[in-house]
């Protein structure tokens, strides 16, 4: 070959190297290093780029139809419960009666037991299941109050809330570390139901929590609750049973007790801790509204114990006092409507047995709020 004659490869060669600078010169490619390494890749697999990037816009594409899907589906969800809510207060609100033996029209409640139970002539006026061991959830916190006040504790005096009140209490309005009256602690127990409260009242106890929860079931004999058992000052554990018979006798005892029955008909009340200011509600919605007279009351719920109320009514007539208990009821709304029914059945009774000149004795007078 003559000097100076380049051969066709090397022609090529040329043309290429030229055609790269002038991309270099303008950008148009990175860095050579990134080339060189992309190179023995790049060339067999142009194909395969574009179907990446095909499928990563068909990924992108998906990930915007499943937010949209997922945005639909939460709002279809939150319609749903709405739609279900609004079906149970329906439900609940509409009363059930059947004929008895005796011809009478009576209650029929959709809760698993329910009772009435007149505590001056030891009288059940009606029932249903009244003797089946169930979860009674949080109605155990009136035990709790009760086994609270036998040592006539110092109601000023200050505990430190520990890890173990608080871990896995499912309700709770207090924290690791503050310090919290006996007073508050009572009130958070019975007002708003905190799980934490009560297990702290029985630790600081002088019974320890041990003993705490062997002499509550000490007392449920004592009382004669035959049919009780307590296995934890919350209520939490499933383990915690009673009967609406039961629980109409220790709702009794309570509301004869002023100082468990006076913060059980509190609305709302507020907290002081050695940290915060909190104000709570209470979980009976009847004492919310304010159109029924209850004189002592409890609320109760876990999954294996439905929802259950257990309460003190008077009623506006003749100021006599009954114990009404639901257990197991389907829905929150169904407790509360349920208990309403049966107070206004017995109402519709009483006065009728007023009627006819069976006057039941009045009960004892209470003292006004």
């Amino acid at each position: 070959m003559r000097q100076g004659v380049l051969s066709p490869v090397q022609q090529r060669f040329r043309r290429v190297l030229g055609v790269f600078v002038v991309m270099l010169s303008f950008g148009f490619v990175g860095p050579v290093a990134d080339i060189a390494e992309a190179a023995p890749a790049a060339s067999p697999s142009t194909g395969q780029k574009s179907s990446q990037k095909r499928v990563t816009a068909s990924k992108a594409k998906s990930r915007g139809y499943s937010a949209k899907a997922a945005k639909a589906r939460r709002a279809r969800l939150a319609r749903a419960r709405a739609a279900a809510k609004a079906r149970q207060w329906r439900e609940a609100a509409t009363p059930r009666y059947k004929t008895n033996e005796a011809g009478e029209l009576v209650p029929d409640v959709r809760a698993a037991a329910a009772i009435i139970y007149n505590p001056d002539t030891n009288e059940v006026l009606w029932e249903s299941n009244s003797h089946d061991a169930r979860s009674i959830a949080s109605i155990t916190k009136v035990m709790t109050a009760a086994v609270i006040f036998e040592s006539n504790p110092d109601l000023t005096r200050e505990v430190t809330i520990d890890r173990t009140d608080v871990v896995r209490a499912n309700h709770t309005y207090l924290r690791s570390g503050e310090r919290v009256t006996i007073d508050d602690l009572l009130h958070l127990t019975l007002v708003a139901s905190d799980n934490a409260a009560a297990r702290a009242l029985a630790r600081t106890s002088p019974l320890g929590a041990p003993g705490f929860i062997d002499r509550m079931n000490e007392r449920a004999l004592e009382l004669g609750l035959e049919d009780t058992t307590y296995a934890d000052p919350s209520g939490l554990l499933s383990a915690n049973v009673s009967s609406a018979y039961d629980m109409a006798r220790l709702i009794t005892f309570a509301s004869t007790d002023d100082r468990i029955s006076s913060i059980m008909r509190k609305a709302r009340y507020t907290v002081l801790t050695s940290r915060r200011v909190v104000t709570i509600n209470n979980t009976n919605q009847l004492l919310v509204k304010g159109d029924v007279d209850v004189r002592g009351g409890k609320t109760g719920f876990i999954s294996k114990a439905g929802y259950c109320l257990a309460t003190m009514l008077r009623l506006p007539q003749s100021k006599q006092q009954f114990a009404v208990v639901v257990l197991g009821a389907r829905s929150s709304a169904g407790r509360f409507m349920e208990t309403r029914h049966l107070l206004n059945w017995l109402a519709t009774r009483t006065q009728s047995l007023s009627l006819l000149g069976a006057t039941p004795e009045p009960a004892a007078a209470t003292p006004e709020e």
